[in-house]
């Protein structure tokens, strides 16, 4: 018998603030996080100037230094958010964090640059001037969860994922699946991001950036006719899972219900996505909360505005869910935040349903014809009275992720 899972906790760091109701007023005035990055114009072979950075967070001073000695900008920004997110669960200084019984699940593409490019002078011209064992653990794809391990002192299961786009829902889904199973109690899951201009130059490769550079405003599309590709954000959100009979005992407020998740992999090419599994994660996570396609009100979208993957997840949509059901993407506020966008997105669509308004997709003046017919939320914050939410995620190597939610009536 599987156990029931519960949201006690959640925060994060978006480019249009760290608080919901700040957030929330941005995006009801229809503002981006997307900015042109001057910092980017060293670099002549990047065709895109776009970001959307979390410009406000200073890692370098957001912990006391000794703290800070392991931890580069994307652990800084895993740690704040697990803080800030224990901080509302009621969970900091809890006998319950070291008790062996709560765990971390948390993911990034990878670690911080600035370590990187030591390693890279290290390797070009022997010189290691710089370089020590921290800097390793500030580059290595598993930073965030050890970081967080170290700093709140945990004792159980760690889960790392790297898995680029589902680094955060899968961490989620995981740390999930490990209470609902019994191996732990309570897990801080999620996923983080630092901007860095590798990232950004992976989809110049591909033709997948936009480079609307003089009109940073109307970038990105997603599911527009005219998109023109992506642009790459950063940030942070960590939600705090826990078996549903240790909440209640210990008087937590449930913020929300995880009842199914579903994860698959295309098996058939590294960036080209494919609608007929990307469909079948979606009904994986169905099957797992025992709910009909019916039950789901909305649903949150990947959404990259790049042209084969917004038609291939609207597609896949459309096949599970017909032509009805209400969807955005998050992604035209804050661009795609990689490893983090699934935590991000899991954290806000939680409490858009509890407000019962979800935001619209920014940025979608014309539907593309050769995405679905889908309800795209456009003008204003669409009134929706749901139950269950579902959000999901894409990444490179057909890695496809699904996460459903229920509502909890405070």
């Amino acid at each position: 018998m599987t156990r029931r899972v519960v949201v006690t906790g959640m925060a994060g760091l978006t480019p249009l603030g760290s608080a919901w109701p700040a957030i929330r007023a941005a995006m009801a005035q229809g503002k981006t996080g997307t900015t042109y990055l001057t910092a980017w114009d060293e670099y002549s072979g990047l065709k895109t100037r776009l970001a959307a950075p979390v410009a406000y967070f200073d890692h370098e001073h957001a912990y006391p230094r000794k703290k800070l000695r392991s931890m580069g900008r994307v652990a800084t920004m895993a740690v704040h958010a697990a803080e800030a997110a224990l901080t509302q669960a009621r969970l900091l200084g809890h006998p319950a964090l070291t008790s062996g019984r709560t765990g971390v699940a948390f993911g990034s593409s990878y670690g911080s640059t600035e370590p990187t490019r030591g390693f890279v002078r290290f390797l070009e011209n022997g010189d290691s001037t710089g370089l020590s064992a921290m800097s390793y653990i500030k580059m290595m794809s598993h930073t965030a969860p050890i970081n967080i391990a170290i700093y709140f002192g945990l004792k159980g299961r760690v889960i790392p994922t790297s898995s680029a786009c589902t680094s955060g829902s899968q961490a989620i889904g995981y740390a999930y699946e490990s209470i609902a199973h019994g191996k732990a109690d309570i897990m801080i899951a999620g996923g983080a991001e630092e901007l860095c201009p590798t990232m950004a130059v992976v989809f110049d490769t591909l033709f997948a950036t936009s480079c609307r550079n003089a009109s940073p405003e109307t970038v990105p599309r997603p599911f527009d006719r005219d998109r023109d590709g992506l642009v790459i954000g950063e940030g942070a959100a960590a939600l705090i899972l826990e078996e549903r009979e240790h909440a209640l005992q210990r008087g937590a407020t449930i913020l929300a219900e995880i009842t199914g998740f579903g994860t698959n992999t295309d098996g058939a090419h590294v960036t080209d996505p494919a609608p007929e599994t990307m469909a079948q994660a979606l009904l994986l996570a169905l099957e797992d909360a025992a709910l009909p396609p019916s039950a789901i009100g909305f649903v949150s979208g990947h959404g990259t505005a790049t042209r084969q993957g917004d038609a291939a997840e609207s597609h896949a949509t459309h096949r599970v869910f017909g032509s009805r059901i209400p969807l955005h993407s998050l992604k035209g506020y804050f661009g795609h935040t990689l490893g983090a966008c699934g935590a991000i997105e899991a954290w806000l669509t939680i409490e858009m349903m509890h407000g019962g308004q979800f935001a619209p997709n920014v940025n979608l003046t014309c539907p593309d014809p050769l995405c679905a017919e889908l309800d795209y939320i456009t003008g204003g914050f669409r009134a929706i009275d749901c139950e269950y939410t579902m959000s999901n995620n894409f990444a490179f190597g057909g890695v496809n992720t699904s996460l459903i939610f229920r509502k909890i009536l405070r």
